[in-house]
This record gives C-alpha cells, sequence and structure tokens, in this order.
C-alpha cells in the first residue's frame, strides 16, 4: 500500500489456496499509521496490494497494516515490514480512473507470528494485543494532563478543525485518548511507530506527554518569530517574510548570518585569486557593492554570479610545461601514422617553444579534409607538453557574443566560449582547439570571425576583454591551434593571424596501415571481441578501400571495419562460431554490394569523354567531362550545375578548339553547323573553378577529330587562348584521388613540377607524370591513335595534321 497514488498496474492471478480462517491479509504502508479507532482512507498502488483489499473486501475479511521500514520499496516482502501493526475493518473500496482507495477503521494491535507462502498476497498469522483499561490515580492524572497539552497544541495551530478539541474533551478511556491523539500528532511515522509498539498505557501517556512538549515548544517558537519579524517588517517587505523568518530562526539557533559568511568566503577567495591589480580592484568594488545589497534585490544574484566568475578564473595558475623533444616525437608517432611534415612542424614548434618559454610562438591552423586527423593532433600535442585539452567548436557560431560574452546588464549574461574554456580548464595555459574556422557565420549580431581577431594576436591577446569579465585577461600562454577543411572560407585578416599547415588526405598504403595499427584495434575493442575471435587480412582491408570508401580521411573506412566487426559479434553471441575470419568473398554479405566501381575505360571509350581531377573540401575526387554535337548553329550548351569559371573556361576551350581547327585535322564548317553540348556529371553536385580547361579541351578535341582518350589517364590544369597551360592547386589531393580511382597517368601543368615533393614517395612510384606546357602536349600524351572506319577523320586528314605538327615541332 501506498501513501501516494500509484500506478495500479495488472493485478495478480486469483488462483490460490483458501486462506486458512486463522490467518489475516496484510497490506503494507508507506508513510501513513492507522491507529485503533480512527478512520482513514488509504491510497494503494503496487498490484499485491490492490488483490490483498479487494479480496479482504469481497470475503468481508479484516486486514492488518504493516509499516515498511523503507518507504522506497515498490514491491515490500516480509523483510521489509515492521512486526506490530494495527488490524482493520474495510468500510468501503472505491477506485478513481486507475487509483485505487480503501477507507479503513483501526480495531486494535496485533503482532505477526508467521507468514504465509504460496498467495499472491502477504497472508500471516498474528496475535492480537489488547491495552489494559485500569484507571489509577497515576493514569488519571497522565490523562488530565495529556488533554491540557493537546489543548495548548490546537490553540497554537493557526488552521486546526474546531471539532478536534471538542473530541479530546469526551475521551475518558486512557488507551482510546491516547490512540486518538498519537493519529492526529504531527510526528514522523516511526515515532508513531514506536508508540504503536507501546502496550504498557502509563509508558504510552508518557511518551505522548513528552512528543507534545516538544511540539508545542516549536509551535511556540515558531509564532514569536512570526510576531518578531511581522514588527520589523514594513508593508512594502511583506513579500520577503519567508526570508526574514529564516534569518529570525538562525539568530535563534545562535548560527551567524548567512550572508556575512558569504562575503567573508568571497573575500577570502579574492585574497587568494592571484588577480592582477586591475582585476582585483574590479572584485573589491563589486563586493562592496554586494555588502549594500539586501539579498532579495534583483541585482544580487547577478553581482553574486559575477564574483564568482572573476574568483574563480585562473588568474594565475598555469600547469608546468614539460617538453621532450624526444617523447614528443613518440607520442606524436605512435597516435598518428604518416604525416611526416605536419609532425616534424609540430617539434620545431616546441623545440622553439622549450628554447623560448616567454617568446610569442605562432599560431598553428591544421587545413584539410574531414577525417585525417586533426582534432585528434591538437590531443597529441596537449599530451606531449602536459598540458590541459579544451576544445571549442566553432561550426555554426553566428554570434559576436559567443566569442566575447554578453555584458552584465542582461538577464542570464556569460562570458564568451574563450573565457569558459579557460575557467573549464582551470589553468591559464590550457592547449585549445579552435576547431571548424572555416564555418563561421556572421549574423545581425555581429562577426564572430571579427572578434577572434584579438584572440589569435600575439600583440594584442595579453589584454583580451571579455565583455562580461569587463576586466583584461592574458591569454599569450595558452596554446591556440585551429582546424579548418577549407582557406579559403576563413576570413584574409584571421587567416593572416595563423600558420596553415595542411593535412591532405591519405593513400591506399597509408589508410591500410593506419587500419591495421589503430581502426581494427578500437573497432574490436567497441564491439568486445578479441584479435583471435574477429579476423581480417590485409586483402579484405584493401577491398575495403577500394570498394567501398572513396575519402581522404579514414571515417568511412573506419565505420566499415566496425560493421564487419559487429557482424563477427552476432555471429559469436549466437554460439555459432568462436571464431570468425573475414574474407574478401564475405564483404559483399557484411556491407552489401560495391559502392565503387572503376569505371574510367567504360566512360572514356567514345569521342568526347575525358577524365578531369578535381579538388573537394572532403580531398580530391575525379570528375567526367563529356561532350557531343547535334545540328545547329554553332552554339555552346553547358550543364552539370556549372560555376561561372567553369563555364568561362568551357568557352575558352571550344574557342581554342576552333582556332586551330585546320590544324588538328577538323572541319572548320562542320564546327559552325553544329551545337556543342559539355556535361559533367554529378548534375546535383554544384562545380566551379578553372583548373578543368585541359579536361575541357581534350574532350572537345576528341569529340571533333573522333579520336578517344586513353582510359589510363587524368588531367587537370588551366588553358589560356595561345594554348598554354596554367598552375592549379590542390596536386596531391588530385593526385591522390587519381590513385584511388585505378589511374597510371596523370597529366599536371609543368608549373606545378615543385608540387610533387608534397605527394609521398610510394604514392609517385604509382603514377607516370606528364607534364604540360602547352595543350598540344595533352594532345600527344592522351589522345589515341585514329580509328580509320569511323567517320569524321579520314586517313588523309591524319597524316596532314601529323606532317604539320612535326614541322611545327622541328
Amino acid at each position: 500500500m501506498s501513501d501516494a497514488a500509484d500506478n495500479p498496474g495488472t493485478v495478480p492471478d486469483q488462483s490460490h489456496p483458501p486462506i486458512p480462517s486463522d490467518a489475516t491479509i496484510i497490506l503494507p504502508v508507506r508513510n501513513t499509521l492507522l491507529f485503533p479507532g480512527m478512520v482513514l482512507p488509504l491510497t494503494i498502488g503496487p498490484p499485491a496490494s490492490i488483490a490483498a483489499a479487494q479480496e479482504a473486501t469481497r470475503g468481508g475479511r479484516k486486514i492488518g497494516l504493516l509499516l515498511q521500514d523503507d518507504p522506497a520499496v515498490e514491491q515490500p516482502g516480509p523483510e521489509h515490514l515492521r512486526r506490530v501493526g494495527t488490524i482493520a475493518e474495510v468500510l468501503r473500496y472505491v477506485t478513481s480512473g486507475e487509483t485505487h482507495y480503501v477507507i479503513c477503521r483501526g480495531v486494535r494491535r496485533f503482532r505477526i507470528d508467521e507468514f504465509l507462502t504460496g498467495f499472491p498476497y502477504l497472508v500471516a498469522r498474528i496475535t492480537e494485543i489488547g491495552v489494559s483499561e485500569v484507571m489509577t490515580p497515576d493514569i488519571e492524572a497522565r490523562v488530565h494532563l495529556l488533554k491540557m497539552r493537546a489543548r495548548d497544541a490546537i490553540g497554537l495551530l493557526p488552521s486546526a478543525p474546531a471539532e478536534i478539541g471538542p473530541a479530546i474533551d469526551s475521551l475518558d478511556s486512557p488507551t482510546m485518548l491516547a490512540d486518538f491523539i498519537a493519529g492526529i500528532i504531527d510526528v514522523p511515522a516511526s515515532e508513531k511507530q514506536d508508540l504503536l509498539e507501546t502496550f504498557d498505557v502509563t509508558l504510552l501517556l508518557d511518551k505522548l506527554l513528552g512528543l507534545l512538549a516538544k511540539r508545542i515548544q516549536v509551535l511556540q517558537l515558531s509564532k514569536e518569530i512570526g510576531e518578531q519579524t511581522q514588527q520589523t517588517l514594513s508593508s512594502q517587505q511583506r513579500e520577503h517574510i519567508l526570508r526574514e523568518q529564516l534569518r529570525q530562526i538562525q539568530k535563534e539557533l545562535g548560527d551567524d548570518d548567512v550572508k556575512s559568511t558569504e562575503l567573508k568566503e568571497l573575500a577570502e577567495k579574492i585574497d587568494k585569486a592571484g588577480m592582477p591589480k586591475d582585476a582585483e580592484e574590479q572584485a573589491r568594488r563589486e563586493l562592496r557593492r554586494l555588502e549594500r545589497l539586501p539579498e532579495t534585490a534583483a541585482e544580487y544574484g547577478m553581482v553574486r554570479s559575477y564574483l564568482d566568475w572573476l574568483v574563480e578564473l585562473p588568474w594565475s595558475k598555469l600547469d608546468p610545461e614539460r617538453i621532450d623533444i624526444a617523447e614528443a616525437r613518440r607520442i606524436l608517432d605512435e597516435d598518428h601514422y604518416g604525416l611526416e611534415k605536419v609532425k616534424r612542424r609540430i617539434v620545431e614548434y616546441l623545440a622553439v617553444r622549450k628554447l623560448n618559454p616567454d617568446g610569442k610562438s605562432p599560431i598553428l591552423c591544421f587545413v584539410g579534409p574531414p577525417g585525417v586527423g586533426k582534432t585528434s593532433l591538437g590531443q597529441s600535442i596537449a599530451r606531449a607538453t602536459g598540458r590541459k585539452f579544451v576544445r571549442l567548436s566553432l561550426g555554426g557560431v553566428h554570434d559576436e557574443s559567443e566569442i566575447r560574452g554578453h555584458r552584465r546588464t542582461y538577464i542570464g549574461a556569460l562570458p564568451g566560449n574563450i573565457i569558459q574554456s579557460i575557467h573549464k580548464a582551470g589553468t591559464r595555459n590550457p592547449v585549445m582547439m579552435l576547431d571548424e574556422m572555416d564555418k563561421l557565420g556572421a549574423g545581425f549580431h555581429g562577426d564572430p570571425a571579427a572578434a577572434l581577431l584579438e584572440v589569435l594576436d600575439p600583440e594584442q591577446n595579453a589584454t583580451f576583454r571579455d565583455n562580461y569579465v569587463a576586466v583584461p585577461f592574458d591569454l599569450t600562454k595558452v596554446l591556440f591551434i585551429g582546424t579548418a577543411n577549407v582557406i579559403d572560407n576563413i576570413p584574409v585578416a584571421v587567416r593572416d593571424r595563423m600558420e596553415m599547415i595542411e593535412m591532405p588526405g591519405y593513400i591506399e598504403d597509408e589508410k591500410l596501415a593506419i587500419a591495421r595499427r589503430y581502426l581494427v584495434k578500437r573497432q574490436l575493442a567497441a564491439a568486445g571481441l578479441t584479435e583471435q575471435q574477429c579476423q581480417t587480412s590485409d586483402e579484405v582491408l584493401r577491398a575495403i578501400i577500394r570498394d567501398y570508401t572513396r575519402e581522404a580521411g579514414v571515417r568511412n573506412l573506419e565505420r566499415r571495419i566496425g560493421a564487419i566487426c559487429r557482424h563477427a559479434a552476432m555471429r559469436i553471441a549466437e554460439g555459432n562460431a568462436t571464431r570468425v575470419i573475414i574474407t574478401v568473398a564475405d564483404l559483399e554479405t557484411i556491407l552489401g554490394p560495391k559502392l565503387f566501381e572503376q569505371e574510367i575505360a567504360m566512360r572514356t571509350s567514345v569521342p568526347g569523354v575525358a577524365t578531369g581531377l578535381a579538388w573537394t573540401p572532403a580531398g580530391g575526387d575525379i570528375l567526367f567531362v563529356e561532350a557531343t554535337s547535334i545540328p545547329g548553329r554553332g552554339k555552346l550548351i553547358l550543364t552539370g550545375q556549372l560555376g561561372d569559371v567553369m563555364k568561362e573556361s568551357a568557352q575558352a576551350a571550344l574557342t581554342l578548339v576552333k582556332s586551330r581547327a585546320a590544324e588538328f585535322g577538323i572541319d572548320p564548317a562542320e564546327s559552325q553547323k553544329s551545337d556543342v553540348h559539355v556535361h559533367v556529371p554529378a548534375g546535383a553536385i554544384p562545380k566551379d573553378g578553372p583548373s578543368a580547361g585541359v579536361a575541357m579541351f581534350l574532350a572537345l578535341t576528341s569529340l571533333f577529330t573522333g579520336r578517344t582518350i586513353r582510359s589510363d589517364t587524368a588531367m587537370t590544369g588551366e588553358i589560356s587562348l595561345r594554348g598554354l597551360v596554367l598552375p592549379i592547386g590542390g596536386v596531391k589531393e588530385k593526385v591522390l584521388a587519381a590513385i584511388q580511382a585505378g589511374i597510371t597517368t596523370v597529366m599536371l601543368p609543368a608549373r606545378n613540377r615543385k608540387d610533387i615533393e608534397d605527394i609521398p614517395e610510394n604514392a609517385r612510384d604509382r603514377i607516370r607524370f606528364v607534364w604540360l606546357e602547352r595543350v598540344d602536349d595533352a594532345i600527344a600524351a592522351a589522345l589515341n591513335p585514329p580509328n580509320f572506319s569511323e567517320p569524321g577523320l579520314s586517313h588523309t586528314t591524319h597524316t596532314a595534321t601529323t606532317e604539320k605538327r612535326a614541322a611545327r615541332s622541328g
């Protein structure tokens, strides 16, 4: 039974042996006790209690009420119940919605002899206990005193029912009087249980007299406090009566004033905070202001919160910085595979910090596609230097107050994310990673990128001023590290304050090593497997890299490995196997059909199709340029969501082809009678940039000459109307994308020859590079010999073209 309405649940099955005639149904109660002679409604909730009450009502049986030791137990057993309770009659059983009530009248006390088993609710054999009714002079005196104290207590209660006093006066039986007062007195259930377990009437009356004396003392003190409070309050302060009463109570108890204690603690914290002079003066001014404010003032909480922020900031706390170059190399090599140039630059940075700790070191910014390890590099730097690491995500931040904080005049004002991160780190020299800096956005609340200028400038951040803190805070000891996917999206002024370290994607061999060294172990641990229970070979991992992922980083690769580990865990958990060996043939069953096919040869087997190389924020990628002609008036049609720069590249390529039509063996009259349609799949993805100029030129040349382009060749480069091939960016990403797509020959602008050093040596060995000075070099390297059976190019035309090219080169 519960004193609060509970969900009744489902009533247990009523099929059980008949209850013996000398047994009694037991109902547990949580916080309310029923004394003999009292009538109370009780709420029941647990299904077993509902079934017990229904059985007692149905059979006209009395029930025994026992107090639970722990009210939190939902399904109490015999071990949770007291052994003395009250026999009660069920006067009425009521249901209201899903809530069940029983109205009971107490009869007499009882004691448990034994609990019976085999019933869906508690059943026990009991012994009923009566209380002696002998009236002696001692008992009569106690009865008289008890009535007097009861009337005194009732007089101190502001809302006591008027009928309680006459009811007490009408009771002459010591036991009935004691039980009545015990039932209405406001004391904990444990103390009422003690009264219920007292069978000697003299002792029972003495205990009640003691409890009533305590209650009268408390009620009198409360009344005095209320009267004193009422006299000191004006009509405008009545709304704060509860706080004033609390102060009077503490005064009566001899405790120090809470506000005085808080102000003393704040003063001690200001002394220990080690603030600079300006900040300490500001804190003490605010503390004096707080002393003059009443606790009920609206500004009290605002000033108190401000002081809490001031004293908790690590003004003078610096974690000891330990820089061991050899240990730093070991940690970087342990946490990251490859990235040799990046790790070398980090070690150089740490070496300068070690030799010149007070110098103004540059702020690093890691730039690269998702999943290449930018954020984890920051964590490795923190581990190598022994500093705290905090990460501040700037993606989607469009309010300057997110960086600089809100002024204290605003409701709910807080410091900006910079100060909050410093507070979280608990030190003035953490490693703070500013993640996704290229995804900052400006809104009508200001430009957060402009707020970062002061943060990231070593000449200015010694006096960084947060709007909430309103005093300068020194950020020179913070090691800031930024991350971004695209440099161009970072404002120029912010970019100028950082040193950009590019982190291009991984080649297949690097991904294999990363998977074998880190990803497989991590996913095996996540799936609860050991290396013996789930085994994968390098061939399986290479197949996943080639056929199921095409990315610069390794996030999707880790997800695919995780799917394999979960598949093995399912088989082992089902008992179908104790060890699972994954083969290449199993991948289609686990991961589904291949997501990427080597489609280069198929798509470039017809004239007019060229394979280009593109750069994206997620790394390099290949794209196809398709050209075809239809009868018309020489118009150029462009599709595939091309940007303005790419459209201009297509127009320049067509103009260049037409200007040298005779040289390439193309009939100029034919080109004037046909419309040219250039399309770049996939049409749903926007594309822009000048680096597709060579691919567009070759696609148009292939279309007009009828010669196909080599299927193993991809190209990139901007072209001019004079036929020059101009340099482009993203060489490493584009070459890695070509390797992933199965390309063996890559044509690059000759002026990009210096960028070849950025490509890993094992990747360079797998690619043949063709360096382009002019578009003629691209034609010679990429176009297949003509198929004379195809219309559009005769043997005579091809011979003439070859002779012209030989004469020009000679």
